[in-house]
């Protein structure tokens, strides 16, 4: 039945679909929360009466107010009750007419019903086009109507979301770019259980999502939209209906490309980027890590030289990092983040590679430059907590979501932002699946797993009576003790050789035991790979922050690390954290005039590179930069200017930084064994009156390295040191006293013969000249 007010006419077939009109400019941004609150005007269309077709009031009212759960079942075309023909329903606001168009290039005129609506029954089949003309336009656009196809998500996709088992989320939500039916277009789906209905707003519908409603895919509480002719770079959010009516904004949570901020839209992307790193990804399991060189050298990617781009900084850190001798970078948090000002440990775009530096494929080519350098990339990843914005994962849906829903367990007490509820199925997968995103779309070699101990105990930061206990009584989350073992299992599962890295600070008993080996307090380990050894870091640098003088009264605190070293695969960090905040740079703890200074950072880094466990050094401290970090400026590069008169005083200490990594690769002893005891040895431990240490490390063969460090001022001859009988000479392999380095040029560089004099409890030692502030390295002739 065709009505009454229609007309109809043929059009060329071949026209092809096309994007919205251009009648006015379309924002790159949405408009304010005001613009929240229109209604679309009536329109005007053909005159006569209403059609049979028209949109029933109850079903207007909830489109128009954005809480209907399926639009696909009164918009598009669908069978006509009496079984012939059928009706054909649009919501296009601000257009002044529209036309079905058929296969066969038909027209026929749709009824205006007001508020947007036009409808008509047709004669024809279900499949058609829309002819929409808006003021000022000339032409009518003719496009694609996005409620006659199916749902684009599959059952076996909406299962695994359902069961919160979806190890590849991010190709499930989001926006992701697809044909259907032979036409391209991008897919909307996102997750929001508790929305009483969900749009698409962006700048192909000029930020109106009245005319894009999503339909909900079941209990999954998905909801889903394919809109034909999207394509990439456009910019979109969710508007959400709460269960109060209200509505928001929300930046998609699976976004895989944000606007640079403070814009706040998401970008529809595509990656088009051929990797060139298949060597080094089919390598990268051929040694576990922990009986590996791992030396780290940290960075925060928009300070290490400001300004640069993915793609510059592609040519020069690979450069840098190769020359100063590092295994791996450690990049702090690379996800999107608001404010610059909290280094990226406040994220709001989990999937998306903060924008201000470039693409997610100009991402894609920093990392591909560094493997193709033999360099592995770590990144921070933090799934500890999300901020605040209104826009973002903060009561996504208009209840807790994301955040836990007592907010004795929402809110984080030191930094101000929600914790993730890591009991909910869905909030696990989301951080599951990320933590594999990273991995498999970026090719990471590893993740360094922020505040994992604010993520373990309940009563973190919180006073008595601001918390609850677990099941059992106890203070233990094991909620997030589920996730950290899901999402170490997974992540081991799916990549080989990659490396998962906690920054706990506590106790914590089996945080890289496997998950599936309980210890003695009946929790099976956290699975991860290595951990920061954050006691021997803040006992180190109390101990050489002190004046040599009175470091014989604070031995201990650089002895007792051995007492633990092997309970946990440990990694020896110098981090951002300890250069900030008034903490000053590493030269700058230590006392003594500037040559003393330097000495004892040479001597330090020395002890470091030898002591059992990885190492990671924050940049600038690789050249004894003297004043605390800034993300505004980054590193003092001029200090190594040769313009500058003290250039060769900070040129010797990156020099020792390369000289020791050089040494490290090539000296098993230093790496192969660090989680095995045997790979230690004392020689002097309890040499507190001397300021000095000495240890024996062994390779898998026995083949032994001796460290010694000397953390007094001063030169000491004659200094016996019980050694293996079995060697008859030792040759120096580093010295940090080197005039090379800056220092005062005590050096042995001659072998050293042993005698057969005991000492230390040892047949035989050797008489060595001990240089001041210095660590020395030395093995079998």
């Amino acid at each position: 039945m065709t009505p009454r007010s229609s007309s109809s006419r043929k059009i060329p077939k071949k026209a092809k679909p096309q994007k919205p009109p251009a009648f006015l400019p379309a924002p790159k941004e949405e408009p304010g929360e005001a613009a929240l609150a229109l209604t679309p005007a009536a329109t005007a269309g053909p005159a006569g009466a209403p059609s049979p077709a028209t949109v029933p009031d109850g079903d207007r009212r909830r489109l128009l107010a954005g809480t209907h759960h399926d639009p696909h079942a009164v918009l598009g075309a669908h069978p006509a009750p009496d079984g012939t023909g059928c009706v054909v329903r649009a919501l296009k606001p601000h257009a002044t007419a529209v036309a079905a168009v058929d296969e066969d290039g038909t027209r026929i005129e749709l009824h205006a019903d007001g508020d947007g609506f036009f409808s008509a029954a047709l004669p024809g089949p279900t499949r058609h086009r829309l002819l929409v003309t808006y003021p000022g336009r000339d032409e009518p656009l003719l496009c694609e109507e996005p409620y006659r196809f199916l749902p684009a998500l599959g059952d076996l996709d909406l299962h695994l979301i359902g069961e919160g088992r979806h190890e590849e989320l991010w190709r499930a939500l989001g926006a992701r770019i697809m044909t259907v039916d032979g036409v391209t277009g991008t897919r909307f789906t996102v997750w929001a259980p508790n929305a009483r209905g969900v749009r698409v707003i962006g700048g192909f519908n000029y930020w109106d999502g009245v005319g894009h409603p999503m339909r909900s895919l079941g209990a999954t509480g998905v909801w889903e939209l394919f809109l034909p002719g999207v394509g990439e770079g456009e910019l979109y959010k969710y508007e959400i209906t709460r269960p109060d009516g209200s509505l928001s904004r929300k930046a998609d949570p699976m976004a895989r490309r944000t606007e640079v901020p403070p814009a706040t839209a998401s970008v529809v992307d595509a990656s088009h980027y051929e990797w060139q790193d298949a060597d080094w990804l089919a390598h990268r399991a051929d040694r576990p890590p922990h009986e590996a060189p791992f030396s780290v050298y940290e960075v925060h990617l928009a300070s290490w030289r400001p300004g640069l781009t993915y793609r510059q900084l592609a040519e020069e850190l690979p450069a840098y990092v190769k020359e100063t001798g590092f295994t791996h970078v450690e990049l702090m948090p690379v996800a999107e983040h608001p404010f610059g000002g909290s280094w990226g440990y406040q994220v709001t775009g989990f999937y998306a590679p903060t924008s201000r530096l470039g693409t997610p494929d100009d991402f894609r080519f920093l990392v591909d430059a560094l493997h193709r350098a033999g360099i592995g990339v770590l990144m921070d990843w933090v799934p500890a907590h999300f901020p605040r914005d209104e826009w973002a994962l903060a009561e996504f849906d208009g209840l807790p979501l994301y955040e836990h829903g007592d907010p004795r367990r929402a809110a984080h007490p030191d930094w101000g932002t929600l914790v993730f509820d890591f009991g909910r199925t869905e909030v696990r997968n989301f951080l599951v699946a990320n933590a594999t995103y990273w991995c498999e779309e970026f090719h990471i070699d590893g993740l360094r797993v922020d505040a994992v101990a604010s993520m373990l105990y309940l009563d973190y930061s919180r006073e008595y009576g601001q918390w609850s206990p677990n099941v059992y009584g106890g203070r233990e989350d094991l909620d997030a003790v589920r996730f950290l073992q899901e999402m170490n299992a997974t992540v081991y599962r799916r990549n080989p050789g990659i490396v998962t890295v906690a920054e706990e600070s506590t106790a914590w008993d089996g945080v890289t035991r496997p998950t599936d080996q309980s210890g003695p307090g009946g929790f099976g380990g956290l699975g991860f790979g290595l951990k920061w050894n954050m006691g021997w870091m803040h006992d180190s640098l109390e101990y050489v922050a002190k004046e040599p003088v009175h470091r014989k009264y604070h031995h201990h605190e650089m002895t007792f690390s051995m007492v633990y070293a092997y309970s946990e695969n440990y990694v020896l960090p110098i981090s951002h954290d300890e250069v900030v905040h008034g903490k000053g740079s590493l030269v700058s703890k230590i006392p003594g005039d500037w040559w003393q200074r330097r000495a004892t950072v040479r001597a330090y880094l020395g002890f470091m590179w030898a002591h059992p466990g990885k190492q990671l050094l924050f940049m600038g401290q690789e050249f004894a930069q003297g004043s605390e970090w800034s993300e505004a400026s980054g590193p003092d590069w001029w200090l190594l200017d040769p313009d500058y008169p003290a250039q060769a005083d900070h040129r010797g200490v990156k020099d020792l930084v390369s000289e020791l990594n050089a040494v490290y690769r090539a000296a098993p002893a230093l790496w192969q064994r660090d989680t095995d005891p045997g790979g230690f040895s004392w020689i002097a431990g309890d040499a507190a009156e001397d300021n000095v240490l000495a240890f024996l490390r062994y390779d898998k063969e026995g083949a032994p390295l001796l460290a010694v460090s000397h953390f007094s001022p001063v030169v000491r001859e004659d200094y016996r040191l019980g050694v293996p009988e079995e060697f008859g000479a030792w040759q120096e392999v580093l010295n940090t006293d080197a005039e090379r380095f800056g220092g005062s040029g005590v050096t042995a560089p001659q072998p050293v013969k042993t005698e057969p004099t005991g000492a230390h409890g040892r047949p035989a030692s050797l008489r060595l000249t001990l240089p001041p502030l210095a660590t020395v390295w030395l093995r079998p002739v």
